[in-house]
């Protein structure tokens, strides 16, 4: 079983990742593979595109040679690299998925995909919370407006809801989120 998580910087991707994990999946995020092949880390393959010049995994890095791979391997190169990363697993959940040719590869797998939304104001305050080194360029709200208005150009990421299988509105607490989380994986198990 696959799920692919979808959703704008900062919407709780990698929270709602984090909770199938509890629950026994594998958790991978696209942006792995990129970091694996940046930083040379990469024993967990059975086979890899090409590897780069070695590199700092920045967010700026990430998406130059995310663009640069999908442009020479295709649009699902990195679900095609996360999929491999885990293969072992029965049960895999997908961070950060960003295209459609994404989720169409999820799909084409049997996959679920869930895209995950909330306010930019509230994404913000998230951003500002989590102090991740791959965000250290955004310093004001303007910054991530930016940030976020570049990665909608990029990836269209607000169109992605409608190909989604499950929207989920994460605006309140994290145990509200769990319960929704939860509810989907019920309904996957009935499946």
């Amino acid at each position: 079983m696959i799920i692919g998580v979808v959703g704008k910087i900062a919407a709780g991707k990698t929270t709602v990742a984090r909770f199938f994990e509890e629950k026994g999946f594998c958790r991978v995020s696209c942006s792995d593979p990129l970091i694996d092949l940046l930083t040379h880390n990469v024993s967990d393959y059975s086979w890899i595109p090409e590897l780069p010049e070695k590199a700092e995994p920045t967010r700026e890095k990430l998406i130059e040679f995310g663009k640069y791979l999908k442009d020479k391997y295709g649009g699902d190169i990195l679900i095609r690299l996360a999929v491999d990363k885990k293969r072992n697993c029965e049960k895999v959940v997908i961070d950060g998925v960003r295209s459609r040719e994404e989720i169409e590869a999820i799909k084409r797998l049997g996959g679920k995909v869930i895209y995950v939304e909330a306010k930019p104001e509230i994404r913000f305050e998230r951003l500002m919370r989590r102090k991740a080194s791959k965000d250290k360029g955004i310093k004001t709200f303007e910054d991530f407006r930016a940030m976020d208005d570049a990665e909608e150009r990029l990836y269209h990421t607000s169109e992605l809801k409608e190909l989604a299988d499950y929207v989920i509105v994460n605006e309140g607490t994290l145990e509200e989120l769990r319960e929704k989380v939860e509810r989907i994986i019920e309904e996957l198990s009935k499946a």
